[in-house]
């Protein structure tokens, strides 16, 4: 099993360029991901179920986890919930231990979410639904983490050749593990052959991400360069893309050390588009979906107020758009609840360019000091 991703108390120089280098790595990942992960899932299911089910089904699911991780598990949520036909919740490890844990229905899987399978909240979580006679499933990079001692089934989602890096490769592999989860709970609401068939979309979808990553790569990293004066960044989604934005925001502050976060859209417009400075750079997510021509309007009405903004979205619907409006094609089609496996691969090249930009290493390792912040 391959190393954690982030190594504890890592210090001496990263450079940005690891960014780049293992979004590029995405689009095999997934065909190799969709290659070994049903079946590892099927073995954890069974775990927790019987093989003939003998041991009952999930009432609902709720996914905890801390930084990319609840990110993951909120892209997730509508698969569970749209394609599982199963109440899903989403909750922070730390949310999830003091508060939720406790009146988590009967029934509940409680599925936590680690990299590297050491976070501490998330396993003092875990013990605590135990505790309450909750299933438990544990997904993290390695067969032998703490996490996967401490939980009822565990999914090994480790890849090769991983290297020091803010987790770009590992948050893909976990919400990839995800949806594949989602996938195999759909087979006892919707039956084997439909999960089966839904679940070969994913392979596809490595075609789609290699030319998203091909078509942003320069444009999002020149887009970055050009936010080196901007105190913070706002990513916006809902939905599904609402996971992805916090994703990405996550990548521009690990990846550059630039105060960014990422927010549902409805609540920025309610909110923060009343906040100075009013050149605040912002990035929309528009996948296909209910919500895209939300997403649409609000990208214009916020290059009104005087944004910059970026558009993350497929081509098609955007030929009337101002093209003051940065266009950050994505390429491939995909379901709702799939979208944002091609959504979040600008996030890693706008981390790169800000980082350029300002001259800094990923996790402020450019300081002497390393992140401690001055």
């Amino acid at each position: 099993m391959t190393a954690p991703a982030r190594p504890p108390a890592a210090t001496g120089p990263m450079d940005a360029a690891v960014l780049g280098r293992q979004s590029g790595r995405l689009a095999a990942d997934l065909r190799d991901l969709a290659g070994f992960l049903p079946d590892r899932v099927g073995t954890a299911w069974h775990e927790l179920y019987g093989p003939d089910g003998a041991g009952g089904t999930p009432r609902s699911v709720c996914l905890v986890g801390d930084g990319d991780s609840v990110h993951a598990g909120t892209a997730a949520e509508a698969a569970f919930e749209h394609l599982a036909h199963l109440p899903c919740e989403v909750q922070p490890a730390q949310r999830f231990l003091g508060y939720h844990v406790r009146t988590a229905a009967p029934g509940t899987l409680v599925v936590a979410v680690s990299a590297s399978g050491r976070t501490e909240r998330v396993l003092q979580g875990v013990a605590a639904a135990r505790a309450r006679g909750l299933r438990t499933l544990g997904i993290s990079g390695s067969a032998t983490s703490p996490l996967a001692d401490a939980t009822d089934a565990h999914v090994a989602v480790g890849l090769p050749d991983l290297e020091p890096s803010p987790g770009i490769r590992t948050h893909q592999a976990s919400l990839v593990a995800l949806l594949v989860l989602a996938l195999r709970a759909a087979e006892t609401t919707r039956g084997t052959e439909w999960a089966t068939r839904t679940r070969a979309e994913l392979p596809g979808l490595a075609d789609g991400i290699a030319a998203t990553e091909a078509a942003v790569r320069e444009r999002a990293s020149a887009w970055g360069r050009t936010l080196t004066d901007a105190p913070v960044i706002a990513v916006l989604g809902t939905g599904p893309a609402e996971g992805t934005a916090g994703y990405a925001a996550a990548k521009v502050v690990e990846g550059a050390g630039v105060h960014a976060y990422g927010r549902d859209l409805e609540e920025w417009w309610h909110v923060e588009r009343f906040a100075a400075p009013l050149d605040t750079p912002l990035v929309v997510l528009a996948p296909h979906g209910p919500a895209r021509p939300r997403a649409l309007e609000l990208a214009e009405r916020a290059l009104a107020l005087g944004r910059r903004v970026a558009l993350v979205t497929p081509a098609e619907g955007t030929e009337d758009l101002d093209d003051r409006i940065v266009l950050l094609p994505v390429h491939g089609t995909a379901r709702e609840e799939f979208a944002p496996l091609l959504h979040q691969i600008f996030a890693a090249h706008l981390a790169l360019g800000i980082a350029r930009g300002l001259g800094r290493s990923p996790f402020q390792r450019h300081r002497p000091t390393g992140p401690a912040l001055r």
